[in-house]
Parts: structure tokens; C-alpha cells; sequence
């Protein structure tokens, strides 16, 4: 298990430990939950708290930043149940939540800027000189996080209290969990935009050249060819490249494909067979952006130029279920098992392998191990990839499509991508 792993059950439990205590007294105190059929004081505590808990997680999940901790404060504060609580950073105070933030607000940055060179929580006095001010003693928190110590959580009470000391503290430690889950999801985005550049930058030149010298051929011999073919390039590159979104939709990809496999017909003619199978109902099914892709571009690629002989690849896409499945099958070169499982690995890289490894990594990502590539294949036996996509998936949308900006005269049937699909 991850630190994160092991540290965010820990932490949510000493929370509803001691927040509990403390929200079960506030409870008592003021009768609230009494009218509901909730449990014992205890129960209706651990409710409370869950329910605190979940609204304060939100905004800790986008970063420690003004908005988010000014969003949190409030939440974090009835946690506790403090006269007043702030958030900070290590140079300021980003929101304050209760009374004596005024006159607070300084002096807590230099117990904040001390407890940062010891990392320790710190339970002081406030030596506040107003005598009408209920902040009379300071829990100090660290929030740390990958990098190490980001800021504070500050905690204000009427008298000295261990027990507000040690909720403080493991309230802080839950929040600290949230920014590291926020560093994760940032390291995991900055990762995957990291592979989309990678298939990117595999869309060959020699494959741009190559695509512009078959067009520039048929500009005398067959001028509306030419023009066709020069808008597929079009649509194919603004797909390819465009910059939002982690996830399109199966009309979307399978589009992509069709044209890339246009451009390629027009530099192999007879010797690229294509079969296109797709069941209507899977089009608007959701997957991350550039999966199939790739996948062709390397069957393409190493089946035609590594041979002399016919090839054909088939593209199957099937309901079934609770699934799409997406099956890409050639007569190609194939390819040795275990130099397979190598680039799987990341043991073996490849021009080939980039696009194998990088997708496979991809859906294990996004979707769990049970979604990673199933690939049949051998030496000279050709190669069958089998993908699945989860039809409903928390979180995964498809992007909305982009404006075409295609020619007005183009045939409609083409721009939907049906003209040779055939639907099971």
C-alpha cells in the first residue's frame, strides 16, 4: 500500500475519534439531531462529523489556495468546534474563519513561520492584549504535503484543552491527506498529458510527407480526389492535435481512424484492405482520446512497409453489455510473444511499443487491470487487439465536439464517418 493508502484511513479515523468527542458534546449542548431517529448521542456525533467531513473534502481536493481554504475553513471549523480556526501557507494567512481575525492575523504568522523549522504541532498561548477577545489559547498543525510542510492549520480555544490539541493535530493530518490526493490527481494529469504528447509526436513526418506526396499526385489526374484527400489530412491533423479534453467518444476515434486509413490507401492503393464493423449503438460510448488510433497507425505501419503482400485489418465495434469492445485485427508481420510482453513491461521501447505500452497504461489508469489490452499474435501470425470500454464510467466523459469547420459543400455522410462502416 501507498502512504496515502495507509495514511488516509488513519487519519479519517482519529478524526471521527476525537472530532467526534467534540461534535458529541456541541450536540449535547444544543439538542441538535434530537428529533431525528439517528442512534445513541454517539451515532448522531459520527454522523455529523462524516457529513462535516465530506463537505470540507471538496475544496481541499482542488489545492490549498485562497479559495479552496476559505471554502474549507467554515467546514473545518464546525469539525471542531472551535471559536475560530484559519488555514495558511507558509508565508500567509488564506482564510480566517470566526472572531479576532483582525488583530490575529500578524501575530499567528510568526507562530506559523517557528512551527515550520520543527515540522511539530505547537499548543501555546495567543498573547492576545485584547481583554475581550475569546482567543485565549493556539493549536498550531502542520499541513504537509509531497514536497514537504505547505502550511498551517490554526485552531483557537478559550483555555488550554488536550483534547482540542490532539483533534487539531488529526484533523490536520486528514487535510493533509486531501492536498496529497490533490498532488496526485495534478502528477496523474500532468502524466497523461505527458502520453497524449508521445502519440502525438508518433504520428510520423514521414507519414505527413508521405500523405501531402499522395495528394500533390492526383492534383492533375484526379483534382476531386485531391480535394477529398486534402480534407481528411485537414480533419485528421485538427483531431489529432487539438488541445482539450482526455476523452472523446467512439464516433469521434473511429472518424479519426477512417481518415487516417484514407490518407494511407492513397499511398498503398490495392494492397490496404479495410474492413470497418460497428455497431451504432457503441458511437457515443466514452474513452480516452487517442487509444485506437495508435493501435492502427502501428499495424499500418509495420504491416504494409515490413511486406509486399496484401494487407487487411479488420475494426470490429460491438455492444456487449455493459461494454463496448473494440477489436483491431491484421494479417500482418506479427510479432515474437515474449517481445511482447517486454514492451507491456516497459522492459522493451520501440517505435511500435510506444503506442502499445502507452495505451495499456492508459485504460489500466483510467479504467482498473481488467481494462488493459488482450493481444493475440506470433511471428508471421498477424495480430488481434481486444479493448473494452466501460459504457458508464464515474468521472469519464467524452469531450463535446469540436466545431468541423469543413467545407459546406463536403457530402454529409462522410463528416458522420458512415460511408463505410457497416453496422452489425
Amino acid at each position: 500500500m501507498t502512504g496515502i493508502e495507509i495514511a488516509a484511513p488513519a487519519a479519517a479515523g482519529a478524526v471521527l475519534l476525537f472530532a467526534g468527542i467534540v461534535l458529541g458534546r456541541v450536540t449535547a449542548r444544543h439538542g441538535r439531531g434530537e428529533d431525528l431517529d439517528l442512534g445513541t448521542p454517539v451515532e448522531r456525533a459520527t454522523f455529523h462529523t462524516l457529513h462535516t467531513a465530506s463537505l470540507a473534502a471538496p475544496p481541499l481536493r482542488a489545492g490549498l489556495t485562497e479559495d479552496t481554504a476559505r471554502k474549507a475553513a467554515r467546514r473545518l471549523r464546525s469539525l471542531l468546534g472551535t471559536e475560530a480556526l484559519c488555514l495558511t501557507d507558509r508565508e500567509r494567512v488564506l482564510a480566517w474563519d470566526g472572531p479576532g481575525g483582525a488583530h490575529h492575523g500578524e501575530l499567528v504568522m510568526r507562530r506559523v513561520r517557528e512551527m515550520l523549522d520543527t515540522g511539530r504541532s505547537q499548543s501555546v498561548r495567543s498573547d492576545c492584549d485584547d481583554l475581550q477577545c475569546p482567543l485565549r489559547w493556539v493549536v498550531i498543525a502542520p499541513l504537509t504535503g509531497e514536497e514537504g510542510v505547505l502550511g498551517a492549520l490554526v485552531a483557537y480555544g478559550s483555555r488550554e484543552s488536550a483534547v482540542l490539541v490532539r483533534a487539531a493535530t488529526e484533523v490536520a493530518r486528514w487535510v493533509s491527506v486531501q492536498l496529497e490526493l490533490a498532488e496526485l490527481d495534478r502528477s496523474r494529469t500532468r502524466i497523461v498529458e505527458a502520453e497524449i504528447r508521445a502519440l502525438r509526436a508518433q504520428i510520423s513526418p514521414h507519414f505527413i510527407f508521405n500523405s501531402l506526396a499522395a495528394i500533390a499526385s492526383f492534383v492533375r489526374t484526379d483534382p476531386e480526389r485531391a480535394r477529398e484527400l486534402l480534407l481528411e489530412f485537414a480533419d485528421f491533423t485538427r483531431y489529432s492535435f487539438r488541445r482539450h479534453g482526455d476523452f472523446t467518444n467512439l464516433a469521434d476515434e473511429l472518424r479519426s481512424i477512417e481518415q487516417y486509413l484514407a490518407l494511407a490507401g492513397a499511398r498503398f492503393g490495392d494492397r490496404l484492405k479495410v474492413t470497418l464493423q460497428v455497431a451504432p449503438e457503441v458511437l457515443p460510448v466514452a474513452l480516452p482520446f487517442l487509444c485506437l488510433q495508435p493501435l492502427v497507425e502501428n499495424a499500418v505501419k509495420h504491416g504494409l512497409e515490413d511486406s509486399r503482400d496484401e494487407f487487411k485489418v479488420t475494426i470490429a465495434a460491438q455492444d456487449a453489455g455493459a461494454e463496448a469492445m473494440v477489436v483491431i485485427e491484421d494479417n500482418g508481420v506479427g510479432m515474437d510473444p515474449e517481445r511482447l510482453r517486454q514492451i507491456l513491461a516497459g522492459e522493451h521501447t520501440t517505435s511500435c511499443g510506444i503506442g502499445l505500452s502507452n495505451v495499456d497504461d492508459r485504460l489500466r489508469q483510467v479504467y482498473g487491470d481488467d481494462y488493459g489490452l488482450v493481444i493475440e499474435t506470433g511471428v508471421g501470425a498477424g495480430m488481434k487487439i481486444t479493448l473494452r470500454f466501460p459504457k458508464y464510467r464515474a468521472g469519464v466523459h467524452a469531450a463535446a465536439p469540436a466545431g468541423p469547420g469543413r467545407d459546406p459543400g463536403r457530402d454529409p455522410g462522410r463528416d458522420a464517418g458512415q460511408k463505410r462502416w457497416i453496422a452489425r
